[in-house]
């Protein structure tokens, strides 16, 4: 039965997305209002117009022990860890598309028993639109997570632009829904993939066998 015509699939769906959605922006919202040590207000229209605005200065918080992970606000014009910086537009739309796109593969393309295929198509949803959000209200992507801060890279080795840092892009919770949900995706695809070879070969094995059935008795010695 396809996804669209059950009730439990889009239960799985919706609850995943709700608690997603609710889950980016509150912690956006949290980071920015504690992080710096007091509210930082972002102003749209300096966002928008300014590609370069940047936030005031701020020491950040170590969250996490021997440097594993850092909060720290940063506004952001690109798309995933700061990919693509100064294209609002673009992602807007891309972000629409794919949004719609996923609610397609979902009603039409997965099964109303493909649970893992629905949960990461809740997460992607989840983390689009949260970054969609953003970038409506506030003409860009609110981050505040750091990992691996103060870990550089050896040899001397550097990413282009000279950051040494091993990890030196700061993302939000729905950047992790999104690379997570498409990690199950990835998942459930190679689940589907071995499912159909196993039937492949169970329908070639009752092919084969089939003929020797339907053969017919060897007839017995004639009578006298």
């Amino acid at each position: 039965m396809p996804a669209w015509r059950s009730a439990a699939a889009w239960c799985t769906l919706l609850a995943v997305f709700t608690a997603g959605l609710i889950a980016d922006l509150w912690t956006k919202s949290w980071a920015f209002a504690t992080v710096a040590g007091m509210p930082v207000v972002l102003e749209p229209r300096e966002a928008v117009a300014d590609p370069s605005y940047r936030l005031p200065w701020h020491s950040g918080v170590r969250a996490l022990p021997w440097d594993l992970l850092d909060f720290h606000l940063v506004v952001n014009h690109g798309a995933v860890f700061g990919i693509g910086q100064n294209a609002r537009g673009w992602f807007i739309a891309f972000t629409v598309i794919a949004v719609a796109a996923g609610i397609v593969i979902f009603g039409w393309w997965t099964r109303a028993s493909s649970r893992l295929a629905h949960i990461g198509l809740g997460l992607i949803l989840a983390g689009g639109i949260g970054n969609l959000y953003d970038r409506f209200v506030f003409g860009a992507v609110r981050d505040f997570l750091h990992m691996l801060p103060r870990w550089n890279l050896p040899f001397g080795l550097s990413w282009p632009g000279g950051n040494r840092e091993v990890f030196p892009w700061v993302f939000n919770i729905a950047d992790v829904m999104l690379l997570a949900g498409m990690a199950l995706l990835i998942i459930h695809a190679h689940r589907e993939d071995a499912r159909r070879a196993r039937e492949a070969k169970i329908v070639a094995g009752a092919g084969v066998a089939a003929p020797a059935s339907d053969a017919p008795a060897p007839e017995g010695p004639a009578s006298p």
